[in-house]
């Protein structure tokens, strides 16, 4: 499977932390599924010439077989779905959603926001620091889910590397194309 038509889905996860995982395929296949199904992420195989794709599951119920690891299976964005979806992009038909075929992983994280009680004084926390590479995803399956228990909570994200002069330019523009496609271009600044 491809994220995105770029990097095997399966080699990103295993160069992180995944590594130490009994099953790794299994726990991916589990959280692709819980993602497609929130609607955070979509899965598609089959990509045509005109960049759309045979089938798109995108905010629906899928079964964990469905999830294969091929060079034709994609990992999309939430806006290129949605564009997808919609037949926004050029040669796109609206692909028609599918009946559920099995249930996604419980979440345990709580939804829902506290309701404000008018009298009751809160505190605001906002824990930060540096993290070393080797721990980088442990603060997102430790830490938020924690603080989504509370409300208001805005997520942020600050990185710094040193490179080569030479390199600077194409690693910066390696960096805005990773942005993009996740979606942050907007929101996501590099500063020097």
């Amino acid at each position: 499977m491809r994220c995105h038509g770029e990097t095997p889905l399966r080699q990103s996860f295993l160069n992180g932390s995944l590594t130490r995982l009994l099953d790794p395929d299994a726990t991916l296949r589990g959280k692709i599924v819980e993602f497609v199904a929130r609607g955070e992420f979509s899965l598609a195989s089959g990509q045509k010439p005109d960049g759309t794709y045979e089938r798109i599951w995108y905010g629906e119920l899928i079964a964990p077989d469905e999830v294969t690891f091929e060079a034709n299976v994609f990992l999309l964005t939430k806006p290129k779905a949605q564009a997808l979806k919609a037949g926004a992009l050029p040669g796109a038909p609206p692909t028609p959603t599918s009946l559920p075929t099995a249930a996604p992983a419980p979440r345990t994280e709580p939804t829902a926001q506290p309701p404000t009680t008018p009298g009751i004084q809160t505190r605001t926390f906002v824990p930060k620091g540096t993290v070393p590479p080797e721990v980088w995803n442990r603060p997102g399956t430790k830490i938020l889910p924690k603080l989504r228990a509370g409300r208001d909570m805005q997520v942020g994200i600050e990185f710094s590397v040193t490179v080569e002069s030479d390199m600077a330019k194409q690693f910066e523009s390696d960096i805005r194309h990773i942005l993009e496609d996740l979606g942050l271009a907007g929101k996501v600044r590099i500063e020097d």
